[in-house]
């Protein structure tokens, strides 16, 4: 299978159905109330983790994912069905961030963490929803809102128990395929393995997941070679072992090698210095008898002063894979694997935004660069977006919002000139104010049908959604 782990895509969310608007018409009930119903709430996009998926390469031409959207409300006081989620599913390990501002959202480790990238958007009301005692037949009714829309940037970074380190063509690869089920690629030449591959070692108790990690090479860290493509692979394991290569039969190579790989990481992350880690010499079967002895003593001696264990192989011959196998699951057996701590950012809900109260909220006028202005308000741009104005009390209804806040004022305090272009959310308005005398805005003496709408309005500066 190909080893996809960064990818880049755009998720949106289904939009909200519309509301209807709908009057009840029986035989003998010629004056039947509003009858419309409220649109179905949009589909979200949920990603969700699974340990059936290794890679992400089953997601590595779904560039668009949308949700479905919510269908329309309907007479009869039929509201329309909420749109059906979209669940995408990722290996464990998968980090989410937002590709425009490289933060984090979320790390999904354990089998079944979920996290949701875009929100549906809210269904819009039908009349019904409006009627009441002083307005019995209201004429209008709202669209739904758009979903959520963000871009994503995927990374996978391996969850493995012990991860295989070292420079090209070392072995790692054949001491994986030595101490576990894989059957990764092996040949006699560097960047063999171009991919890392995992492996699993049943110990009785628990199955140990053994990654192997590409080959690292000086400058590793400012992404040389493979680089930063697969260090970040060795992140989650929570035992290192450093595989040298006794090939060369020369002590300060050997030496060398190891003091490149331990810098590399330590540049990358010096968390890693703090790993837990051994070192396994491989290819013990190319050492001639004679001076084998007084080198692999040399290197001991070397690893015994600086506290670490020191093991020889040979994948080939499996000469000391034994050993290695009981010192991997001694190890695991008394570092048993963390279940909350290896998030690198925590499964918080996240909960919608709530706006600040409309006294806060004030109106922000923008003067395009091409000509024309964009008015910047929270309950102002969800008005626009929400009321259908092919339905005449939906205009009265914006335009009373917009005298309530002085928007013409405003406009005309900023320079906008009578056929100017006014873009409020997703809708453009051409200005043409109109004047009316003051005690037109006091509203005072309104009747109660006005009233009852403003109060509507005044909600919004709360949370939007107050149908649920």
């Amino acid at each position: 299978m190909k080893f996809v782990d960064s990818l880049r895509m755009s998720v949106k969310a289904g939009r909200g159905g519309n509301g209807c608007m709908s009057f009840l018409r029986e035989r003998f009930k010629p004056n039947g109330g509003p009858d419309g119903g409220n649109g179905g709430r949009g589909g979200s996009v949920i990603f969700e983790a699974t340990t059936n998926l290794q890679t992400l390469a089953d997601l590595e031409y779904m560039h668009h994912i949308k949700g479905e959207n919510g269908g329309h409300g309907k007479g009869a006081a039929r509201n329309g069905p909420a749109g059906e989620d979209k669940i995408i599913y990722v290996p464990c390990g998968t980090v989410i961030y937002d590709a425009d501002t490289g933060e984090g959202c979320a790390d999904l480790v354990e089998p079944h963490d979920r996290f949701v990238a875009a929100r549906g958007g809210r269904g819009g009301r039908g009349n019904r929803y409006f009627a009441s005692s002083s307005r019995k037949a209201p004429r209008f009714c709202e669209q739904g809102d758009m979903g959520e829309e963000v871009k994503l940037r995927l990374e996978l970074r391996l969850i493995a128990d012990v991860g295989l380190v070292g420079l090209p063509n070392v072995g790692k690869s054949s001491i994986l395929a030595a101490i576990s089920n894989a059957q990764p690629r092996i040949a006699n030449y560097p960047f063999t393995t171009l991919s890392p591959n995992l492996g699993v070692l049943n110990s009785g108790e628990e199955r140990i997941v053994i990654a192997d990690i590409p080959g690292l090479i000086e400058g590793a860290h400012m992404n040389k070679g493979l680089g930063l493509e697969f260090l970040r692979h060795v992140d989650r394991s929570r035992l290192l072992i450093h595989v040298l290569s006794l090939e060369s039969r020369d002590y300060d190579t050997i030496i060398g090698d190891f003091e490149v790989v331990r810098r590399e990481m330590e540049k990358y992350d010096p968390a890693l210095e703090k790993r837990p880690y051994f070192v396994a010499a491989n290819k013990l079967d190319e050492l001639e008898e004679e001076g084998a002895a007084e080198l692999i003593g040399r290197l001991a001696s070397y690893f015994r002063e600086k506290g670490l264990l020191f093991i020889t192989v040979s994948a080939l011959t499996e000469e000391g894979i034994p050993e290695l196998v009981e010192e991997i699951i001694k190890f695991t057996a008394a570092h048993p694997r963390p279940k909350s701590n290896v998030r690198l950012f925590a499964l918080d809900e996240r909960l919608p935004e709530k706006t600040p109260l409309r006294k806060r909220n004030r109106i922000q006028i923008i003067s395009l660069h091409g000509g024309g202005y964009q008015l910047l308000h929270y309950q102002l741009e969800k008005a626009a977006e929400r009321y259908d104005f092919s339905q005449d009390e939906n205009v009265a209804r914006f335009t009373k919002l917009l005298r309530r806040y002085k928007v013409e004022e405003l406009l005309e305090a900023a320079g906008a000139q009578p056929g100017d272009s006014v873009t409020i959310g997703y809708k453009e308005f051409n200005f043409y104010p109109d004047y009316y005398p003051d005690e037109e805005y006091e509203e005072k003496e309104a009747p109660e049908e006005e009233k009852s709408g403003a109060d509507e309005e005044d909600t919004e500066s709360g949370p939007v959604d107050d149908d649920e």
